[in-house]
C-alpha cells in the first residue's frame, strides 16, 4: 500500500479531512528532500571514525606517548562528553526523553564507547581485575545500561546487551558464534538461552512498570537472535531432541509477538530460524535412515523443495505486510 492509498483510506475512515488530503498531495508534489537522515548517519560515522582513530593512535604511539598519558586523555574526553550531555539532559524518566538536538545523543554515544575503551585498556595494561577479563565486559555492560536508561539511548543499550553476552562468553555474530570453542563448551548454549529468557522477562517487567517501553524492541531483537543461534547450535549436538522443543516454543513465541506488535523483522527472522531448525532436524533424521535406494528420488525433490520454500517465504512476508498495512 502506497502513501497515497493510505491517505485515501484514512480519509474514507474519517480520520482526516479532504483539505488535509490536498495539503498532503501538495507537499508530496514539491519533492522536498530531507537531509536529516543523511546528517545523522554522518554524525554516527564520525563517532565510529573518532573512536577507531583513538584505537589506532594508541596502537601506533604506545611507546612514545605512554600508557598513563593515553589513559588520561581518554578519561578527560569521556568526562567532557558526559559533562555536556548532563548539562543538556532532561533527567531520568520512565518515558521516552529526547535531547533538543541530536548532537548530544552522539556525545553520549562517544562517551560510552570511550568509557568502554578506558576500562578495557586499564585492565589490559594494569590488570586491576587480575586475569579476569570477563569482568571488563560486565563493568562495560553496567556503565552502558546506566547511560542508556538515563539518557534514553537505544544504541548504548545495544552495547550494554552485547557486553553482557560477552560476559557469559558469547559473541552475537554468526561468523564467531559457530567457532569450535562453542562446541567445546556446550554450557554456553544454556547460558545463552537463560540470558535470552532473562531479557524477555525484563521486557515483561518493564512494560508492566511503564519503564522505557520503547526499549522493548531492542531486547526482543537480541533475545531472538541469541536464542535462535543457541538453539541451532544445540540442534547439531548429540542431545538435539531437547532443542527441538526449545525451537518450537521460542519460534512460536516470536511468531505471535511479531503479529502482536506488527514488526516484520521479528517475523522474517522467526521464519529463518524455524526454517534452519527444520532442515537440521530433517538432516538428523535422514542420517539414521539408509537412503541409498531413495537417493535419486531425494536428489530430484531437493530443488523443488528449496523453490517451494522460497515461494512460501515470500508469500508469508507479503501476507504479513498486508495485515500490517490493514491494521494502520
Amino acid at each position: 500500500m502506497t502513501k497515497e492509498e493510505k491517505v485515501t483510506s484514512l480519509e474514507q475512515l474519517g480520520f482526516i479531512t479532504s483539505s488535509q488530503v490536498d495539503e498532503f498531495q501538495q507537499y508530496q508534489s514539491k519533492k522536498i528532500f530531507s537531509l536529516n537522515t543523511e546528517l545523522l548517519f554522518l554524525m554516527y560515522l564520525s563517532v565510529i571514525l573518532f573512536t577507531s582513530g583513538v584505537g589506532i593512535l594508541i596502537y601506533e604511539n604506545i611507546d612514545t606517548i605512554g600508557h598513563t598519558v593515553i589513559l588520561g586523555l581518554i578519561f578527560i574526553v569521556t568526562v567532557l562528553c558526559f559533562y555536556f550531555s548532563f548539562k543538556k539532559a532532561k533527567g531520568f524518566s520512565k518515558q521516552q526523553v529526547l535531547f533538543e538536538s541530536p548532537v548530544y545523543d552522539y556525545l553520549v554515544l562517544t562517551g560510552s564507547m570511550l568509557a568502554c575503551i578506558f576500562v578495557g585498556y586499564l585492565q589490559y595494561q594494569y590488570q586491576i581485575l587480575g586475569t579476569n577479563y570477563q569482568g571488563v565486559s560486565l563493568i562495560s555492560a553496567i556503565i552502558c545500561f546506566a547511560v542508556a536508561y538515563y539518557f534514553d539511548q537505544k544504541t548504548v543499550l545495544s552495547m550494554a546487551i552485547t557486553s553482557l553476552t560477552a560476559f557469559i562468553g558469547i559473541t552475537i555474530s554468526p561468523s564467531n558464534f559457530f567457532d569450535i570453542e562453542v562446541f567445546e563448551h556446550p554450557q554456553l548454549i544454556y547460558f545463552g538461552l537463560i540470558l535470552s529468557v532473562i531479557l524477555l522477562v525484563w521486557v515483561y517487567f518493564s512494560e508492566k512498570q511503564q519503564l522505557k517501553k520503547h526499549f522493548s524492541f531492542v531486547y526482543y531483537t537480541f533475545a531472538q537472535h541469541l536464542s535462535g543461534l543457541c538453539i541451532i547450535a544445540g540442534l547439531v549436538e548429540d542431545y538435539w531432541l531437547l532443542f527441538v522443543f526449545f525451537s518450537i516454543g521460542i519460534n512460536y513465541f516470536f511468531y505471535q509477538l511479531s503479529y502482536r506488535i506488527k514488526e516484520i523483522s521479528l517475523f522474517i527472522f522467526t521464519l529463518l530460524y524455524a526454517y534452519v531448525g527444520v532442515n537440521i532436524c530433517i538432516g538428523r533424521l535422514l542420517s539414521h535412515i539408509d537412503i541409498g535406494e531413495f537417493f535419486a528420488l531425494i536428489a530430484m525433490i531437493i530443488p523443488f523443495y528449496f523453490i517451494l520454500s522460497i515461494v512460501m517465504f515470500i508469500k508469508a512476508i507479503r501476507n504479513f505486510k498486508k495485515e500490517k498495512d490493514a491494521s494502520i
